[in-house]
């Protein structure tokens, strides 16, 4: 899973994020029974989804989860990535020395509340911790905290923190954002009429990591908090809507509640067959001239220095979830 071609997909293989409480008692049968279709990840959480009194058994139940999905894969099952979400830099050095050998199914851990306050000590366990046999372990910093969100310091924040990234760039997966966190810092949330992109102040913050970020990163989008059995209803339009903003302004993937979100954001990862045949073209570019041409419809512009990073982007989610062909439905493109 690990040599450097695929470690290149590894940041788009995330996809929808599934978050569970560690307590989630069922996550294993149906991981086995293939019971959440369109999984690629999934985040065990110890933190908000968690009260404090209970973590410590919270943990327990952790260890035992992941040792049945050890055994599952010894016997030859596949597994999603796999994640945890830890509390602080102690308690990442805490769940892992716990985890010992069972943690050996984890691709990494997520990072809540990622600032300057605690970015440093993050730096430090990622240089140590590794599997029990010795290969790498990778994270995914959320960044939500009132240091991010606070405009006056906000873009030397951002850029110290990238700084901190880079030094460790080869164990960062993915960047994440919290958007239900950040809209709590004012007190909003929005319906499931409107995308996080209708909430000014978040919609800022957004903008200015994905400025900061989004060149060198894969940076997933927030959490959509609703759902419901209908893929058709509001939530299912509200989740389309924000999962097309979320690509047009550079966010791939996306952070899921229920199981239910995970077809839809699958769907929403795969390109369009004209986007895919555009980026092949620009990544083949074979004219020794001219370096502008038009696309295979015939009607946009195809410029092999503008268009080359998202080319790639295109190749890398085609790569991973497929192109959707003419006849299928399709709200958006990359």
């Amino acid at each position: 899973m690990f040599n450097s071609k695929l470690a290149e997909l590894l940041p788009y293989q995330v996809g929808g994020l599934l978050y569970a409480p560690a307590f989630r008692s069922d996550i294993v049968t149906k991981i086995r029974e293939g019971g959440y279709p369109g999984l690629t990840s999934a985040a065990l959480c110890l933190e908000d989804s968690v009260r404090d009194e209970a973590l410590e058994r919270a943990e327990q139940f952790l260890k035992d989860i992941l040792s049945a999905l050890e055994e599952f894969q010894r016997q030859g099952g596949t597994l999603p990535l796999l994640f945890v979400r830890i509390r602080t830099p102690r308690h990442l050095e805490h769940v892992h020395r716990l985890l010992a050998g069972a943690g050996d199914v984890l691709t990494g851990y997520v990072l809540p509340k990622f600032d300057l306050s605690n970015a440093g000590d993050y730096a430090g366990l990622m240089e140590r911790l590794c599997r029990s046999d010795g290969t790498p372990l990778f994270y995914m910093p959320i960044l939500e905290s009132r240091m991010i969100a606070d405009a006056a310091g906000r873009a030397a924040c951002l850029t110290e923190l990238k700084q901190v990234c880079d030094a460790r760039r080869d164990r960062i997966l993915n960047v994440r954002v919290g958007g239900t966190d950040l809209c709590n810092l004012y007190g909003l949330r929005r319906s499931e009429r409107q995308t996080i992109y209708d909430v000014g102040v978040v919609r800022d913050i957004l903008t200015d990591i994905i400025n900061v970020f989004g060149g060198d990163y894969v940076v997933s989008g927030p959490v959509w908090e609703y759902f419901g059995g209908n893929p058709r209803g509001a939530w299912a339009e509200g989740l389309r809507r924000e999962l097309e903003l979320d690509r047009l302004n550079g966010f791939v993937g996306k952070t899921s509640i229920h199981p239910c979100q995970l077809p839809l954001i699958q769907e929403g990862m795969k390109v369009s067959r004209r986007d895919y045949e555009d980026a092949m073209r620009i990544l083949q570019w074979d004219e020794e001239t001219l370096g502008v041409a038009k696309g295979g419809g015939g009607d946009r512009m195809n410029e092999v220095k503008c268009h080359t990073r998202w080319a790639r982007r295109v190749a890398a989610l085609a790569q991973v979830y497929g192109v959707l062909e003419d006849t299928e439905v399709r709200r958006c493109e990359v």
